[in-house]
């Protein structure tokens, strides 16, 4: 008889083979894999003493804390769904989502508390107490539906309302084999938690980590000083992060001459990073894996699976390969594709543009009391990113743009990442996003938006002749416009909010 597939197990054999090693590490507190399990036993033993039954949605609104990492495994081992909220929305995206998902209850830090109406839904705020409220052990756990219902991930909702993105059983255990597997992460392994753990379920290194025996170090809030400090000080090993986070981190390194001497692999994703950034990441003494994935895949789901005979390339060489999306995961196998508007797959010419699609364990349920959303989103029976990418002849993707930002100009398609990867290579830019604004003759024009490393004498001309010298002319921002930029909670660059501004009473095109 086989056994169901569930991420519960990992902490239960964690806690028997490496019960007196260190799991986690919160400020000057730090827990055993022993106690670990016993904490979430109680847990779930509280829990289910509140009257939480196998099914109910639970809600957690927590930085990254013992709370938001041993809800992970307490909610499943009790059966009900876990829910992990965004920790910078406003009240009111809150509360449509806690309506959304009719939460039983929500658990909360104290200091996010505020944002929640405990009028309309229990808020329990007092966690420790909770625990400690809680039997040894949790003996009403029920049986496993490994196809079942784990946990709803709420998608950022920067157009209409969020989705809920449903994950199984199945999957998180099957995505999270895969980042032990593709990553490295063993015994020894400590992992800084600079990914918010609400970001799909922090790719699913929550349970990633835990399988290995390595070490969760958390950071409620993981500012570049805070950052480099704790690499340093608790000889971090593996950290995730948007390419604007680990931005922010190697221009701190690179100012104070900092380099990390023990060995430290970063897993990047999000919007792609530009070579700037991977040498960055490389000049700090880090090993800088590169993934791609959606909410809707679990987090990662292909990656930039390295070469040696590539070790031997150039700097500039190496930084251009890395920044491809790669291959499919091991547990992914084939089942990632490149296709047209007929589903057919294009050619791997390094040019032809062809939306991602996907399919498989790592895969989602559905949308949560969405079924015409989900329909939409598997039509053909594959999932359909909304990511248009390029195959390479070696079979490896390279994203050129997300479908709404891709520029129409003249009749011509302009990637704004590429634009944005030529804009990086300035030395005196830390962040940039290109967008189209309107034109009268165009329709459309590059218009790029640039965080510059410090106050100086680069005037937005410079930025243009810059781009005029590396790519043709018509590619190239026709307005530079400095100043800080809008991100979502995971470091992403808002684009919306950017195009909302310029096409403000004009007539948006539709792609």
């Amino acid at each position: 008889m086989k056994n169901p597939l569930t991420p519960i197990s990992f902490l239960a054999r964690s806690a028997f083979v490496y019960g007196d090693k260190v799991a986690v590490v919160e400020g000057d507190r730090r827990f055993t894999y022993r106690e670990l399990e016993q904490r979430v036993h109680r847990l779930a033993s509280a829990l289910r003493k509140l009257g939480v039954r196998p099914g109910d949605r639970v809600a957690v609104l927590a930085p990254n804390s013992t709370l938001a990492l041993e809800t992970h495994f307490a909610l499943p081992l009790l059966g009900a769904v876990l829910v992990m909220l965004n920790t910078r929305l406003q009240a009111k995206e809150l509360d449509w989502i806690l309506g959304h998902c009719q939460a039983k209850l929500v658990l909360a830090d104290p200091q996010l508390a505020g944002l929640l109406d405990a009028k309309i839904r229990p808020v329990i705020t007092e966690y420790e107490q909770l625990i400690a409220s809680g039997d040894l052990p949790f003996t009403d756990a029920p049986e496993v539906d490994e196809d079942g219902l784990l946990a709803i991930n709420y998608t950022s909702g920067t157009t209409g309302f969020p989705k809920g993105v449903m994950f199984s059983y199945r999957g998180a255990y099957l995505n999270a084999l895969g980042e032990l597997m593709e990553y490295g992460l063993r015994e020894s392994s400590v992992y800084l938690w600079t990914l918010p753990l609400f970001h799909c379920n922090g790719w699913c290194f929550s349970w990633a980590v835990t399988a290995a025996g390595g070490r969760h170090v958390l950071l409620r809030s993981p500012q570049p000083d805070v950052v480099a400090e704790t690499i340093q000080s608790e000889s971090v090993t593996h950290l995730c992060g948007a390419p604007v986070v680990i931005g922010g981190l190697t221009h701190y390194t690179s100012t104070r001459g900092i380099r990390f001497q023990h060995g430290l692999r970063i897993v990047t994703a999000g919007a792609p990073p530009s070579p700037a950034v991977l040498r960055g990441a490389e000049e700090m003494g880090a090993e800088i894996f590169h993934c791609y994935g959606l909410t809707e895949t679990y987090g990662p789901m292909t990656l930039c699976a390295w070469r040696g005979e590539w070790n031997t390339l150039p700097s500039q060489e190496r930084s251009q390969l890395k920044a491809r999306q790669g291959v499919p995961y091991i547990i992914a196998g084939t089942d990632v594709r490149l296709v047209d508007e007929e589903m057919n797959d294009i050619p791997r010419d390094g040019a032809t543009m062809g939306e991602i699609v996907m399919r498989g364990n790592n895969v989602m349920i559905g949308y949560y009391g969405n079924p015409e959303a989900t329909e939409q989103a598997f039509r053909g029976g594959w999932f359909h990113s909304g990511d248009y990418a390029v195959m390479h002849p070696d079979g490896y993707l390279e994203i050129r743009d997300r479908k709404k930002d891709i520029i129409i100009s003249g009749g011509e398609n302009i990637s704004s990442v590429e634009v944005e990867k030529v804009i990086y290579e300035h030395p005196a830019v830390l962040e940039a996003a290109v967008i189209g604004i309107p034109d009268d003759h165009w329709g459309e024009v590059p218009k790029a938006f640039v965080t510059l490393k410090s106050d100086g004498s680069v005037l937005p001309q410079d930025i243009i002749n810059f781009c005029r010298e590396r790519i043709a002319h018509f590619k190239c921002p026709k307005n530079v416009e400095f100043g800080p930029l809008p991100k979502t909670a995971t470091g992403k660059i808002r684009k919306n909010e950017l195009r909302d501004k310029e096409w403000a009473g004009r007539d948006k095109r539709v792609n």
